[in-house]
């Protein structure tokens, strides 16, 4: 009989939100998937369980995913964790879930912290509708194609970042959403845990050369009513004439650029074919 992967959350912090369904969890399976060993162990020793491990993590994925839903398929339980909080977002356990749904694996979640939501609770920003976009990519290309892709978007953004790259991307964000609220959440449920409330003008000017340190989380805010109806029909041709120079039809240029500034399609479409 098949055994069943559990999905567990850890804590991204504080070891006192670690759960006990989630000690009882990781107490009952045969073995356990961990990002990193060492991090997970120190997790371990705390609780006082001895388990046995394996290495799941970016770079080995592909290989360790087959080993270990071969084992779950000849009856042993594996409970999968990151180094903090959910694993599968934003991380490589997605693709063991997935493997695990072609195989006709029994998937469990055990519920635990999630840095995204936390932040997004404390941020200050509206959250009743918001789009998780994770990490920025390294490449300033991919990175600014990203971000461009999303200056309609009306959702709350949440991204994760790193220390040493915040600079860089607080002055992207400000490059493609000018002035809007952001709030810089650091190194949640910790002792030095931070809400910073401002602007991306503000925080590049007081962070774009570093100075934060710790997990961080941005929280931006999406594009309001007001900016949405900023435009006039000129700024919507020319937004659509850019398009087609990128190499999009008229048509396709119309229909984007109608979505961009809230001018109908037709009328952006008449204009561009005088």
């Amino acid at each position: 009989m098949s055994g069943t992967l559990y999905v567990v959350g850890t804590p991204i912090g504080n070891l006192s939100d670690f759960s006990p369904r989630a000690r009882q969890t990781l107490e009952s399976v045969d073995f356990i998937a961990a990002e990193d060993t060492r991090v997970t162990l120190k997790i371990l020793n705390h609780f006082e369980i001895k388990k046995p491990m394996i290495s799941y993590f970016e770079h080995n994925r592909r290989e360790k995913g087959a080993v270990i839903c071969d084992r779950i398929e000849a009856g042993e339980n594996c409970a999968i964790v990151t180094d903090a909080g959910m694993p599968c977002i934003s991380d490589p356990g997605e693709e063991l879930v997935a493997l695990c749904a072609e195989r006709g694996i029994t998937v469990a979640v055990v519920p635990g912290p999630t840095a995204a939501l936390s932040a997004l609770a404390i941020s200050g920003l509206p959250t009743g509708r918001f789009t998780f976009e994770g990490f920025l990519s390294m490449n300033k290309k991919s990175r600014l194609d990203h971000l461009k892709s999303l200056e309609n978007e009306r959702r709350t953004m949440i991204f994760y970042e790193a220390p040493h790259k915040l600079g860089n991307t607080l002055k992207d964000l400000f490059e493609t959403f000018s002035d809007r609220r952001i709030s810089i959440v650091r190194e949640l449920t910790k002792i030095h845990e931070e809400v910073i409330r401002t602007t991306l003008s503000e925080a590049c000017e007081k962070y774009g050369s570093g100075g934060l340190k710790g997990e961080i989380v941005l929280i931006v805010e999406g594009k309001t009513e007001e900016e949405a109806s900023s435009f006039t029909l000129e700024d919507a041709v020319s937004k659509a004439q850019q398009l087609i120079d990128e190499g999009f039809s008229a048509s396709e240029a119309a229909k984007q650029a109608a979505k961009a500034t809230g001018f109908r399609k037709n009328e952006i479409y008449k204009e561009l074919t005088k």
